[in-house]
């Protein structure tokens, strides 16, 4: 017998994959699932469906997302002070002021984005000076464009016991004046105890926490994005999205990637020590199936690994070439130890010698019999040529970040650094498909001020800067067809997160993930992809967000 549908979407112009391909007018649903397209749809109405015409509006899968910082964005949007990228000092120095005018004494003044841009001047002693008279006080950490470096001022110095008498730590750099006292920007690993400090003065309760996930979910359907993975979870996370979905107020598939080693966010525990609280916070919408791996910096601090040496400077020398956070044989242990426990690894890399340095330990863990774990390089922005073709080879995801390349000024703050050419094949996402590799794009928002996936397909397909801020292209010869695009930000990153069998396209069986369109992309001219909205988010067969 057929089922009778609780839902039948009529009058659309639904597209099941998102490719351009002949649209379907009719779909039908049931328990939040589909159960069937076209013809077959009608057959499931019965006297108590709904009926929902479209109005002959496109009806595309829902957008997944490869790689967000869903908790991070969340408690920036409510509770944290918000500053452009592209902002200069005296703008980011008059927003802090006008922010802590709004708070209690001693209360902590987090937020960011500062440039990478802005990195010389920041470190000036003057501009600590400034920065503490903004504040008038009160403890400040603002973080960079990457989320990786932090600038504090004095409060928060003390607060986390950094004096000039303290040492570098480990993977870290305390940039320092000529008399040795810290300027207040920290590099990398610098900045985690300014991070801990934070967390012992202001901690979150489980409800807070998961108001924020829960905030950063409800900004992620607003873009039409159904599912995501999240690609720096702690402890509090996924305590608060196992509340979420116990209470029945979790409306996205989310795979979480447990933080294995931490250099930038102060989680604790890390490692073994959250691994082993991952079943119990498993739950039927949140799996908790990655970790999440750290192998190197970012190109502007010169703290990614690459094979080729940056431009000569006075602090690092004429052979740097950055440095990857563990040797291989560290990341031979973490690979081995996790796929004996059916887990999987999303590595950041972002120099072509820490990208090299994961595909030769996946390698041998193929070779070794465990075919079962996802591996995702995350971001990758430089590969060598030669290593292309071993994505497809050896089954490793290019978690690529079409929001973090195009012409702007992150990608001047990488060009100033490396040497003249360096940036001719960044992204080589053409390259990779063409070499039969799964690109699943990722935003890595809010590093990226926006997740908003028609920008990433706009810039994957004409390389150019969809804000039409920046003029020109980057490395137009790595451009991809719209379809192809499409794909990476549909299917690709649900396929690299492993949910396959519940979304990302629209197929009897699958979840009702979908969102509503005035048109479809494939009617318009591409340069009207920038200003696509979703006029309709659906999770589950029910709307999430009506534009």
């Amino acid at each position: 017998m057929t089922r009778t549908a609780d839902l039948l979407i009529t009058d659309a112009r639904i597209d099941p994959e998102a490719s351009g391909a002949e649209p379907i007018e009719r779909m039908a649903v049931a328990d939040g699932r589909i159960l069937a397209l076209g013809e077959d749809a009608s057959a499931c109405a019965g006297p108590e469906t709904r009926v929902v015409e479209m109005g002959g509006r496109a009806v595309l899968p829902g957008f997944a997302d490869g790689h967000a910082h869903h908790l991070l964005a969340g408690q920036s949007d409510l509770f944290e002070l918000q500053v452009s990228s592209s902002a200069g000092l005296d703008e980011v120095l008059e927003a802090v002021a006008a922010h802590a005018a709004g708070l209690g004494a001693g209360e902590w003044i987090v937020g960011g984005s500062w440039g990478s841009g802005l990195l010389e001047q920041l470190s000036a002693p003057e501009a600590l000076a400034r920065f503490d008279a903004a504040c008038a006080g009160r403890p400040a950490m603002l973080r960079d464009d990457s989320k990786h470096n932090r600038w504090a001022n004095s409060a928060a110095l003390a607060a986390a016991g950094i004096t000039a008498s303290s040492p570098d730590p480990e993977g870290g750099e305390i940039l320092r004046d000529v008399t040795g006292k810290p300027t207040g920007v920290l590099i990398e690993a610098a900045g985690l105890s300014v991070e801990e400090a934070l967390i012992r003065q202001r901690p979150m309760t489980t409800e807070q926490t998961a108001r924020a996930a829960a905030r950063g979910i409800e900004i992620l359907h607003s873009y039409g994005i159904t599912a995501f993975q999240d690609a720096g979870a702690s402890l509090p996370m996924l305590e608060a999205l196992h509340h979420l979905d116990q209470a029945g107020r979790l409306e996205a598939w989310v795979v979480t990637s447990m933080l294995a080693n931490d250099v930038i966010f102060g989680a604790d525990p890390v490692g073994e020590g959250i691994i082993r609280h991952r079943e119990q916070h498993r739950s039927r919408r949140h799996r908790p199936d990655f970790i999440k791996i750290f192998l190197d910096g970012v190109p502007p601090t010169r703290s990614a690994a690459f094979l080729e040496p940056y431009l000569p400077d006075e602090l690092h020398g004429c052979d740097h070439r950055g440095h990857t956070t563990m040797d291989g044989d560290q990341l031979r242990s973490w690979l081995f130890s996790t796929a004996e426990q059916g887990i999987s690894a999303k590595i950041h890399c972002t120099g072509d010698a820490s990208v090299r340095t994961v595909l030769d330990v996946v390698e041998e863990v193929r070779r070794a019999g465990h075919a079962a774990p996802r591996y995702q390089i995350a971001h990758g922005q430089f590969v060598h040529p030669d290593d292309v073709p071993r994505f497809a080879a050896l089954d490793v995801v290019a978690d690529i970040s079409p929001m973090l390349w195009f012409p702007g000024v992150i990608v001047d703050a990488v060009a100033a650094v490396l040497p003249s050419g360096a940036t001719d094949r960044m992204q080589p996402n053409r390259e990779l498909l063409e070499a039969g590799a799964l690109l699943a794009a990722g935003s890595d928002w809010p590093v990226a001020e926006s997740p908003n996936p028609w920008e990433a397909v706009y810039g994957l397909v004409t390389r150019k800067d969809p804000s039409g801020q920046r003029a020109g292209t980057l490395c137009p010869d790595q451009a991809i067809t719209l379809a192809q695009a499409m794909a990476a930000c549909t299917a690709g990153p649900v396929e690299a997160m492993g949910l396959g069998e519940e979304t990302g396209r629209l197929r009897p069986g699958l979840s009702a993930d979908f969102i509503v369109l005035a048109q479809s992309p494939y009617d318009v001219d591409v340069e009207e992809l920038p200003t696509f909205v979703a006029e309709e988010t659906w999770f589950a067969g029910e709307p999430v967000h009506v534009r």
